[in-house]
């Protein structure tokens, strides 16, 4: 199958962890959540918050302040879940990212990125696209492809099927409770 060719994209959306700034392309960024009532499931990785119930689609949520090495992500009314879509070896997968708080759609053009940090960071750079300048703040450009390992992905599916579960006995049983 030919992949399509698409112009690359320079509008990326930024967001806060704690202190940093971080932006993902937002041609991965499907929608942007206010935080909803997450459904714990059982022997997830700590990083991964639980699922909630998108249109009838069970998401799986990422604590991305966990995933990168940092405390949980404290609920305030700035957080939100950022719904991504990353692809794994040729397959779309989408996921919630819980972020702090969402800053804006920004333009950086590709000769305005710089190489990320070699040492002294204190995130996995291998997730780090590069960085930009934007209105005397650096934002760290995210690979959204690199956040998550194949193994990962495969154990984040495993308990969104889980969770899914998990989802339609909470519903059955609010209904029978209705009636």
């Amino acid at each position: 199958m030919d992949k399509e060719i698409t112009p690359e994209l320079n509008s990326y959306l930024s967001f806060n962890l704690g202190q940093e700034q971080f932006a993902a392309n937002v041609g991965k960024v499907l929608n942007i959540l206010e935080m909803t009532k997450i459904t714990e499931v059982p022997k997830a990785p700590d990083y991964m918050k639980g699922v909630i119930n998108l249109r009838g689609t069970v998401l799986p949520v990422v604590d991305t302040r966990i995933k990168f090495g940092m405390t949980a992500t404290e609920y305030t009314t700035n957080t939100c879940i950022i719904v991504m879509e990353v692809e794994m070896e040729g397959e779309q997968v989408q996921v919630g990212a819980l972020v702090d708080s969402v800053q804006a759609v920004v333009e950086i053009e590709n000769e305005d990125i710089q190489p990320p940090p070699s040492i002294g960071s204190k995130f996995k750079s291998e997730f780090i696209e590069g960085m930009a300048k934007v209105d005397d703040k650096f934002i760290m450009i995210l690979n959204m492809e690199k956040v998550f390992s194949t193994d990962e992905i495969v154990t984040i599916k495993e308990k969104t099927d889980e969770g899914e579960t998990k989802i339609e006995k909470s519903e059955k049983s609010t209904k029978k409770k209705a009636k």
